[in-house]
C-alpha cells in the first residue's frame, strides 16, 4: 500500500503544476489562488479523497503562519517605495491610526452585544480579525518596487503596517481575558507592550538591517559575494531581525517590515538587487502559502462549522460589510484619494493567514475553552468567507479599477492644449 505521505507530495506537486501551467487563464478569471488552494485543501481533506487527516497542533500552525506571515512582511517592505515624509504616507497613517482601532473597537462591540462574549475575548476578536492580510492580498497589492498606485500602496502598506501593530492589541485581550481590572495591569501593556515593544521593533529593523548591508559591502570590497547566494542575504535579514527583536520583547513583526523598508532604501541606485531579493522574498512565501492555506481547508469540519455559522455570519456580515468600508470611509475623510479608490480600500479589506496567526497565538498564551473553540471558529469561517468574496472579485474590482485609471489618464492627456 502507497504511504498517504507519497501522496500527499503528489496532490501538492499537481497543484504546483497546475496553477502555473494554466496560470494564464487563472489570472482572466474571477478566482484567486487562495480561493483555489482552500478548494483543493478541502477537497483532500476527510470530506474528500482524506489525503490529510491529521489535525496539527495549534503550535505547529502558529510557527507555520509565523514563518509566511514575517517573509510576506519584508516583502511588504521592500515594496514600499516613498520617502520617508508624512505627505507621501497619509492613506498609510489614515488606515493604520484610525481605521484599525475602529475596526478592533467595532469588532468588540458586535462580540459583545450579538455573541455574549465578555469584554476581554470580544476585545481579542476584534484585535484578531481587524488586520488585513499581507499574504493573501497579491491581487491587489503594489505589482512591483516602482509602482505609485495611491490604492496599491495603501493597501500594501497598511497589510505590513497593521499585521505588525495589532500585536498590542492582543495583549490588551489577553491582559482583559485573564483580569477584567484594568488597573492590574494597564500601566504594564502601554509601558511594555505598547511604547517599548514598537519602538524596539522599529529600532531593531533599521539596526539589523543596516548592520548586514554595511558588513556586505565591506567584504564585497575584499572578495565578491557569489551571485548564486547572493539573495539568500534578504533571508538572513528576515531572521536575523525577527529574532533578534523577539529577544528584547520587541514586535518582530514591525522588524521585519522595517527591515525591508530599510534595505529597499540601501538598494535605491541599484533597483536590480531590489527586484532579485523581492522575487526570492515573494517565491518562498507564495510556497509557504500553498501549504498554509492547503492545510486551513483540510481543518474545516461540517459539526463546528454549522454550529458556529450564525456567529460566524454576524461578525463578516458587519466586518466585510459594514465596519471595513464605512471605517475607511470616515478615515479618510478630507484626503485627496478618488471615491472610487476610498470604495476599493473598503472593500479590499482581506483577512488571512495573519488572523489565524494571531489567533493561534493567543491559544498559547491562555485562550481556551468554549470561548477558544468558539473564536477558533469564527476566525477560519470568516477567513473562508473573505477568500471566497476577495477571491471572486479581485480580479474584475481590478480590472474595472485599472480600465477607469487609463480613461481617466487618456482624459487628462486630451485636456492639455
Amino acid at each position: 500500500m502507497v504511504d498517504i505521505y507519497i501522496l500527499d507530495l503528489l496532490a501538492i506537486g499537481l497543484l504546483l503544476l497546475s496553477v502555473t501551467v494554466f496560470s494564464g487563464w487563472i489570472k482572466r478569471l474571477p478566482l484567486s489562488y487562495a480561493l483555489i488552494y482552500l478548494a483543493v485543501g478541502i477537497f483532500i481533506g476527510p470530506y474528500g479523497i482524506r489525503l490529510i487527516l491529521v489535525r496539527p497542533e495549534a503550535n505547529f500552525l502558529e510557527r507555520l503562519t509565523e514563518l509566511v506571515v514575517i517573509i510576506s512582511l519584508f516583502s511588504g517592505g521592500l515594496k514600499m517605495n516613498r520617502p520617508l515624509k508624512f505627505w507621501a504616507w497619509q492613506t498609510t497613517a489614515r488606515l493604520i491610526g484610525f481605521l484599525m482601532p475602529i475596526s478592533i473597537v467595532a469588532l468588540a462591540v458586535v462580540g459583545r452585544l450579538f455573541l455574549g462574549l465578555d469584554w476581554g475575548a470580544a476585545i481579542l476578536l476584534g484585535a484578531i480579525l481587524a488586520p488585513t492580510d499581507p499574504v493573501l492580498a497579491s491581487e491587489v497589492q503594489l505589482a512591483h518596487v516602482e509602482d505609485k498606485d495611491e490604492l496599491r500602496f495603501g493597501l500594501t502598506s497598511e497589510g505590513g503596517l497593521n499585521d505588525a501593530l495589532a500585536f498590542p492589541f492582543v495583549y490588551f485581550g489577553l491582559y482583559a481575558l485573564k483580569d477584567s481590572n484594568f488597573n492590574n495591569w494597564i500601566y504594564e501593556w502601554l509601558v511594555i507592550d505598547l511604547i517599548w515593544a514598537i519602538a524596539a521593533g522599529i529600532g531593531m529593523g533599521i539596526l539589523v538591517a543596516s548592520a548586514i548591508i554595511w558588513v556586505k559591502k565591506q567584504l564585497h570590497r575584499v572578495r565578491p559575494v557569489d551571485e548564486l547566494m547572493q539573495d539568500f542575504i534578504a533571508l538572513s535579514t528576515i531572521l536575523m531581525a525577527y529574532s533578534l527583536t523577539e529577544v528584547i520583547n520587541g514586535y518582530g513583526f514591525v522588524a521585519v517590515f522595517v527591515a525591508g523598508m530599510t534595505v529597499r532604501r540601501s538598494y535605491s541606485s541599484d533597483a536590480e538587487r531590489t527586484h532579485s531579493q523581492l522575487r526570492l522574498t515573494e517565491r518562498v512565501e507564495k510556497l509557504l502559502e500553498v501549504g498554509t492555506i492547503l492545510l486551513i481547508g483540510s481543518l474545516l469540519r461540517i459539526e463546528p462549522s454549522l454550529r458556529f455559522a450564525g456567529d460566524t455570519l454576524i461578525v463578516a456580515g458587519f466586518l466585510l460589510f459594514i465596519i471595513r468600508p464605512l471605517g475607511t470611509w470616515i478615515s479618510t475623510i478630507g484626503s485627496n484619494l478618488h471615491a472610487s479608490k476610498r470604495l476599493l480600500m473598503g472593500w479590499f479589506g482581506i483577512r488571512g493567514v495573519g488572523s489565524v496567526y494571531y489567533l493561534t497565538y493567543a491559544m498559547g498564551k491562555g485562550l481556551e475553552g468554549e470561548t477558544g473553540e468558539k473564536l477558533a471558529w469564527i476566525v477560519f469561517l470568516t477567513l473562508v468567507i473573505s477568500v471566497i468574496l476577495h477571491g471572486i472579485s479581485a480580479t474584475p474590482l481590478m480590472n474595472w479599477y485599472e480600465s477607469n485609471l487609463e480613461k481617466r489618464r487618456g482624459t487628462l492627456k486630451g485636456d492639455r492644449p
